[in-house]
């Protein structure tokens, strides 16, 4: 171990380009020797960022081996998991390894976590050539070691909920949780919002919807592609109002939503939604993009394009207390737990 700490946002484990920080790098050092305030974590899953893995399929035709190989070629070359396409990762659960005397996370040798930073920031380095894993599914069994530094957030995972469970709901768990901060802002100015949720049935939008009910919405809308997740989401009820729209149709967005949304949240993981989700967006209306598909340069031309009045926001995928207030979402609304652990089953997660 070296004798002084290191940065706290780890730039002493980049190795090129000098002067960026770890998620702007090309490559990191992901050896498992530790700097004082640095924790190592013994990985036992990985989940891909929606975008990143539907990007890694399409591109290798839904080839499983082709798409393992690419994410162990990403991970050797890189020394953490960064998709070079859409630029996005994932985060990951393992058993805390060992913690260094000067680390200010909280954790302690032998706690099973979820890592709630990026792993397009974090050292790894998988050890089983990801053997157990069919290349066909989000969620990855891994083994191999991660390092977090002083300033990554890290969760120990809650004993009532199995680990995949757990996993798929912290890796989205900045959506509702800024997704009720934005509905509680309209309405401490008197305004109970209509919230329009883009990729309502999946696990962001799912949660988010149930956020901004929560929270105090008028009404929330959800906007699915295909009728099997229309059926779904009518079913579990958290949507007032259900609708089939491609988000990549500005037009048939905008109709779909009817009279344009107060709130606008991009829970999508495909490109080209940027418009309709500025057009379905009443003027004076916020559109929040939780979709590392978003073309940020797009979203804001778009917008000056069509003369729009509306607050553009990215979300970070970090909010205070996000990943408590994402999984309380879990245990309390039937309607979220049914959609996760339905797509959990069409995974083969048990």
């Amino acid at each position: 171990m070296p004798d002084t700490a290191g940065s706290a946002v780890g730039l002493h484990r980049v190795v090129e380009p000098a002067g960026v920080l770890p998620q702007a790098a090309q490559r990191l050092d992901a050896r498992a020797e530790l700097w004082p305030d640095e924790v190592r974590i013994s990985v036992e899953r990985l989940n891909l960022d929606a975008a990143s893995y539907r990007q890694l399929a399409e591109a290798h035709g839904g080839d499983g081996d082709a798409v393992r190989a690419a994410v162990l070629e990403i991970v050797r070359t890189r020394g953490k998991m960064q998709n070079p396409v859409t630029g996005s990762g994932g985060m990951l659960v393992g058993v805390v390894d060992e913690v260094g005397p000067e680390s200010p996370l909280g954790v302690h040798q032998g706690d099973r976590v979820a890592t709630l930073v990026s792993l397009t920031l974090t050292p790894l380095e998988i050890t089983d050539g990801l053997r157990k894993w069919d290349g066909r599914g989000e969620q990855v069994p891994a083994e191999g070691h991660a390092i977090l530094f002083a300033r990554s957030i890290v969760a120990k995972l809650p004993d009532d909920l199995r680990p995949q469970l757990s996993l798929a709901v912290m890796d989205v768990c900045g959506a509702p949780a800024l997704t009720a901060r934005i509905v509680r802002q309209y309405v401490d100015k008197g305004i109970k919002p209509v919230v329009s949720v883009i990729g309502g049935a999946g696990k962001s939008g799912s949660l988010s919807l149930a956020a901004a009910r929560r929270a105090g919405a008028a009404r929330t809308i959800g906007i699915v592609p295909v009728q099997v997740e229309k059926d779904r989401l009518e079913r579990v009820g958290l949507a007032d109002v259900v609708a089939l729209a491609d988000a990549r149709d500005p037009v048939a967005l905008a109709e779909a939503v009817g009279e344009p949304a107060d709130i606008t949240v991009v829970c999508v993981d495909v490109p080209g939604c940027e418009h309709g989700a500025v057009l379905a967006t009443a003027a004076g209306g916020t559109v929040i993009f939780f979709s590392m598909a978003t073309s940020f340069s797009a979203a804001a031309l778009g917008a000056e394009g069509l003369a729009a009045d509306v607050t553009m926001l990215v979300g970070n995928g970090y909010v205070p207390g996000h990943a408590d207030y994402a999984l309380e979402l879990l245990r309390s609304e039937p309607g979220v737990r049914e959609l996760f652990d339905s797509r959990l089953e069409a995974e083969g997660e048990d």
